[in-house]
């Protein structure tokens, strides 16, 4: 009887030994969390404060945000590290580990060759300013608005609402579309009906209104000539050079201010049509007819 008291306390003091034990585990292990959720927080308020708050001007523009996301992926990689090696120190003896660690740095070297491609190249589109936050960019065959320039991956979010993302080793030809001014083109069909020289004074006339109350187009806008001669329709074109990331604003804006003013002049915009001929006598013509007509 002596026996089984003396084994029950001492399985009652181990249990209590590994409750006290593990506990304290657990909540070591929690407090390593909330502490890294609080460094990570307070390190991207410092980033926010250094950066886009004291140069929120047009002359640094995208290029902060650009460098503030590039911080906050290293802040963010670092304080995970850091956790990890912290977790595992209260399971293991880390110090074998740190002490190996040029032969695991070497090992992880040959392993992980195109995670340290992705890092450089990262570095490099973010010092030579190829890209930043907010460019309107073209990588392989997607467009789309850049929304991240991280340590390891680039995202752009298209015009369709999908976000598309790069590695950054991957990234070889970029086409930013937000670098200086941008072409403005507009194509004007008129019906062959129409005096052609009227019709390319009044968009002159146009132009010229329109360039003064749309302080974004740089340049023009200009009326190029005629450009084509369609099946029925004279085109004119019309380009100019505007603010990055306006140009369909300022096209779409054209062709109603265009459309408005041939309403109020008079000037047709052609549509399909066809010349019938009837009778045996080929060479009269019967009437215009357009396609709805047939």
């Amino acid at each position: 009887m002596v026996i089984f008291q003396e084994l029950f306390l001492q399985l009652t003091l181990n249990w209590q030994e590994i409750v006290f034990k593990w506990g304290g585990v657990f909540l070591r292990l929690i407090l390593i969390l909330v502490l890294a959720k609080f460094v990570l927080r307070f390190g991207y308020s410092i980033v926010d404060r250094v950066f886009v708050d004291k140069h929120k001007s047009i002359s640094f523009g995208n290029r902060v945000e650009t460098f503030s996301g590039l911080l906050k992926s290293i802040l963010r990689y670092l304080i995970f590290f850091v956790a990890v090696l912290m977790i595992l120190r209260e399971f293991i003896d880390i110090t074998p580990i740190l002490a190996g660690a040029g032969i695991v740095g070497l090992a992880i070297g040959f392993g992980a060759q195109n995670l340290v491609r992705d890092i450089i190249t990262g570095f490099f589109l973010v010092i030579e300013d190829q890209i930043s936050v907010g460019d309107f960019v073209t990588i392989e065959s997607y467009s789309g608005i850049v929304e991240q320039v991280g340590l390891r991956v680039t995202k752009i979010r298209d015009f369709g609402g999908q976000v598309h993302i790069f590695p950054n080793s991957k990234i070889e030809i970029v086409t930013n579309h937000s670098r200086g001014p941008q072409r403005a083109l507009v194509d004007v069909s008129v019906a062959y009906e129409e005096d052609i020289d009227h019709v390319l004074k009044v968009l002159e006339e146009i132009c010229a209104e329109f360039s003064k109350e749309h302080p974004e187009v740089k340049e023009g806008p200009l009326v190029l000539g005629v450009a084509d001669l369609g099946d029925s329709e004279v085109v004119v074109r019309i380009i100019a050079q505007v603010e990055p990331m306006r140009q369909w604003q300022i096209e779409r804006e054209l062709r109603r201010t265009i459309k408005r003013q041939f309403d109020k002049l008079g000037i047709e915009i052609p549509y399909p049509r066809r010349v019938l001929f009837t009778g045996k006598d080929k060479s009269k013509k019967d009437t215009y007819l357009d396609e709805g007509e047939k």
